[in-house]
């Protein structure tokens, strides 16, 4: 810009300027306040962006995530009298010590998602009922042809998992789980084996090692050809043995395979025994996601699928009933009411969901008026994003003090 305005200035000048310039100051004191964290250098360092969550705009910058900084803070700028937050304990910490008379209103959407954790982590331990989702309808087309009856699937345990990092992982499970039964605690484990804590938290809860590989690399990997295996069936019981007819009608189907695939699927049946191609359950992420979606958004499929589990897995069932009470709650805003759900899914044996009820409640009354007034944290998640695309466009320049300059003067 100074360049086609024809001024001799230097970029380091204008920097320079922008850091000099005054910090806009609220027209009036600040009483919803938006706290929410983001990353400096991801994993290492982390700032804290304060938003007027009336007005929408940010209002400082604070150099780093602690409750010390937060608490100082809020005693230089009296009459904050509601706190929104995320769940972070740091911050819970800081705004009991600088506002102790404000209310705290933790974020509903890292509450539903610590709850679709719980559940993910649920549907893992019970993934081998999954196979009674196996789909049973022909690909979208044959309906004109009447479809072959086969076997029901094998259910059978998902793969072992081998390599290094399978390894590691049983190492550090078997680790955890010894320094656990010594009466470490968390935190001195992770200090021990230079871990996370949340790590840490993630073995300790994992009964066996093979619970935390079961999201990558596990069971059958699904082929093209098993969608439209009994169609291919059907056709050569009709007569049709020409694999390259039966690939171009496979084509018109939506079938996007090769025609060698087509073709070595056919070559035993040539010989009269037919190919095993036994249909693949769907995932854990998959069957999370039914779970948790509102069930007039699910297609009839995927409700038939979802009842087939549930009719098998009598543990899933109850989940799914507890999600649904805990999505209304939040949804018609009845806070209130989150003791007596925790008490229901308590008297349940449901391991994973009483994990998650243990997080809640270290910080019961932000949780409970997470789902009750209309405030929401959801503008500092806004700014935090955008502070990301900021730090982009700096390519390297966001030092603490001039990102806080670009965050509160920005439009």
């Amino acid at each position: 810009m100074t360049h086609r305005l024809a001024a001799a200035v230097s970029r380091m000048t204008l920097l320079r300027m922008i850091r000099g310039l005054p910090d806009p100051i609220p027209a009036e004191a600040v009483r919803v306040l938006g706290v929410d964290d983001f990353a400096l250098r991801r994993g290492h360092t982390y700032g804290t962006v304060l938003i007027d969550i009336t007005t929408g705009r940010p209002i400082d910058v604070l150099p780093e995530r602690s409750a010390d900084c937060l608490a100082a803070w809020l005693s230089r700028h009296p009459g904050v009298e509601v706190v929104c937050r995320d769940r972070a304990g740091c911050y819970a910490e800081g705004a009991a010590r600088g506002a102790p008379a404000a209310i705290q209103v933790a974020d509903r959407w890292h509450i539903w998602r610590n709850l679709g954790d719980a559940v993910e982590r649920t549907v893992a331990n019970h993934r081998a009922r999954l196979h009674a989702a196996t789909p049973v309808t022909a690909p979208a087309g044959s309906s004109e042809h009447a479809t072959r009856a086969e076997p029901p699937p094998r259910v059978g345990a998902p793969a072992i998992r081998h390599g290094r990092l399978a390894e590691r992982t049983r190492q550090r499970h078997v680790a955890i789980h010894a320094l656990l039964a010594q009466g470490h605690s968390l935190r001195s484990i992770a200090q021990e084996l230079q871990l996370g804590r949340n790590t840490v938290r993630r073995f300790a809860r994992a009964t066996s090692p093979e619970e935390l590989l079961v999201n990558t690399g596990t069971g059958r990997r699904p082929k093209l050809l098993d969608e439209y295996a009994r169609y291919l069936h059907q056709r050569w019981d009709e007569g049709c043995t020409d694999a390259a007819q039966l690939w171009q009608e496979l084509r018109e189907l939506g079938y996007r395979g090769s025609y060698s695939s087509v073709r070595d699927h056919v070559r035993p049946l040539r010989s009269g025994i037919p190919p095993e191609s036994p249909p693949a359950p769907p995932k854990v992420r998959q069957v999370v996601g039914w779970i948790m979606r509102n069930p007039a958004n699910l297609d009839a499929d995927d409700q038939r699928r979802l009842e087939a589990i549930l009719a098998a897995c009598p543990e899933l069932a109850a989940v799914r009933g507890h999600v649904r009470d805990f999505a209304h709650m939040m949804k018609h805003r009845r806070g209130t009411r989150l003791e007596k759900w925790m008490a229901a899914v308590e008297a349940d044996d449901l391991p994973d969901l009483h994990s998650f009820i243990t997080g809640l409640r270290r910080d019961l009354d932000a949780a409970t008026a997470g789902p009750t007034p209309p405030h929401s944290p959801g503008p500092a998640e806004g700014h935090a994003n955008r502070i990301k695309t900021t730090k982009r466009q700096m390519y390297g320049r966001a030092k603490p003090d001039l990102l806080r300059k670009r965050i509160l003067l920005a439009d």
